[in-house]
C-alpha cells in the first residue's frame, strides 16, 4: 500500500495516515528496538526517522508524537498478556481452578514481561503514570477476562449470584492490582507475590461462594 491511503481510519487517537502502511510497522519495529536497548525516555523521534532512513516529518505523518509511537509498542506489548488471561478464561475447566491461576498468571506475566525486558518495564511505567490509552485497553482487557470466569461460575453453580455481576467483576478486579502494576511488581520480592496472590485469590473464592 502507498501513501495514497492516507485517507484510510487511522489505528488508534495519536495515529496518523493508512491503518496498513510498511513504514507504519517499520516505524513501530524501530521504536521497540529502541525502547528496549536505549529506553523510552532517551528515544527520540529524530532515532527512529534515522534507524529507517527517512525524516523526523515522514515520521509525523503516521504518528502525533512520541508518545503515540509509544502506544503503539506499549500496546503490542501488553497484548500478549492479554491473550493469556482470556485464553485461561475461556478454558473448560472450573471456574475456581481459572480464577487462581488467573491471578498467577498476572504476576508471572508481569515479572516475565517487564523485568526480562528491563527497558520495556519503564514504557509500561511512562504509560501508566501518564494514563496512555493503551493501558486502559489492558485494563478492560483484564476486567473482561474476570467477568468470563465469573460468568462462568455462575452458570456452573460454583459462584453466588444475588450480587449485581459488573459490581463483583469491578470489586475483584480492584484487588488484581498489586499483581498487574509494574511498580507494585518491582518493590515486592516475587516470592512474596506469590504468597499473596494465592492468599487474595483464596480470599475472592470465598466470598463467591453459593
Amino acid at each position: 500500500m502507498n501513501d495514497s491511503a492516507a485517507h484510510d481510519t487511522p489505528l488508534a487517537t495519536g495515529q496518523r495516515g493508512p491503518v496498513e502502511h510498511e513504514r507504519r510497522e517499520q516505524i513501530i519495529a524501530a521504536a521497540d528496538e529502541h525502547f528496549r536497548h536505549f529506553g523510552y525516555q532517551k528515544t527520540t523521534v529524530a532515532d527512529l526517522a534515522r534507524a529507517i532512513g527517512v525524516s523526523s516529518a515522514y515520521v509525523y505523518r503516521f504518528f502525533e508524537s512520541k508518545q503515540a509511537i509509544g502506544e503503539a509498542v506499549c500496546r503490542m506489548t501488553l497484548q500478549p498478556l492479554d491473550e493469556r488471561l482470556m485464553a485461561i478464561a475461556s478454558e473448560d475447566t472450573s471456574a475456581s481452578d481459572r480464577l487462581r491461576r488467573f491471578y498467577r498468571a498476572l504476576f508471572e506475566e508481569g515479572f516475565e514481561l517487564f523485568f526480562n525486558e528491563r527497558r520495556l518495564h519503564d514504557i509500561v511505567v511512562a504509560a501508566v503514570e501518564e494514563g496512555w490509552g493503551s493501558v486502559a485497553q489492558h485494563k478492560g482487557a483484564i476486567l473482561q477476562a474476570l467477568c468470563r470466569i465469573v460468568a462462568d461460575g455462575r452458570e456452573r453453580g460454583e459462584f453466588e449470584r444475588k450480587t449485581p455481576l459488573d459490581e463483583v467483576c469491578r470489586a475483584i478486579f480492584v484487588t488484581t492490582s498489586p499483581f498487574c502494576h509494574p511498580v507494585m511488581l518491582e518493590q515486592t520480592p516475587r516470592e512474596e507475590i506469590a504468597v499473596n496472590a494465592a492468599a487474595v485469590s483464596g480470599l475472592v473464592l470465598r466470598s463467591l461462594s453459593p
